[in-house]
């Protein structure tokens, strides 16, 4: 784990595990969409997701939960458009297909960072896509529970709020 990481982890008091599993999947997917992104936070308790669209994908095995990726309309675009290396310039539903493919991407990463691991899964589902701003979510006490966020390496984006993904994980070991 690199140490920005570790600092992020020990601060945040996160799990190391599933921090590190987070960074390395958005990297790796990322690169796959053309773009990158550096870790800017990583927290513990949720947080208000900003972004406009929002992958949301259950997970089961030696844990049962979710995991969301939420990303701006901006980041949505851009990496959907490196991805399918198409130009669409705005939201339309190739694009919010293809945020619930980097909604999969991220997390078949994050499946395969923990697959050696206490918080190992061997399902996940459909990848559903929530467009829309000022949903709430709810997460039952007692989960492990870890949100990192990225910010985007887009120089078209000039609100920062245009520039973050993030990514969050909610799981109850089983």
């Amino acid at each position: 784990m690199s140490s920005v990481m570790e600092s992020f982890s020990n601060l945040s008091g996160a799990n190391s595990v599933l921090a590190d599993a987070v960074v390395h999947s958005v990297e790796k997917a990322l690169t796959m969409c053309g773009a990158s992104a550096r870790c800017v936070g990583v927290a513990t308790v949720p947080l208000r997701d900003k972004g406009l669209v929002t992958g949301i994908i259950g997970v089961h095995g030696r844990v049962s939960g979710f995991i969301t990726v939420n990303m701006s309309e901006v980041l949505a675009i851009s990496v959907v458009e490196g991805l399918l290396q198409e130009e669409f310039g705005k939201l339309t539903s190739q694009v919010v297909d293809g945020a619930g493919e980097v909604t999969n991407m991220i997390c078949g990463g994050i499946k395969s960072q923990l697959a050696k691991t206490n918080f190992s899964f061997q399902g996940i589902t459909v990848p559903s896509i929530i467009v829309g701003e000022g949903y709430s979510m709810a997460f039952a006490r007692g989960l492990d529970f870890v949100s990192a966020t990225f910010e985007h390496d887009n120089p078209e984006a000039v609100m920062l709020d245009d520039r973050l993904l993030s990514v969050s994980m909610c799981f109850l070991k089983l």
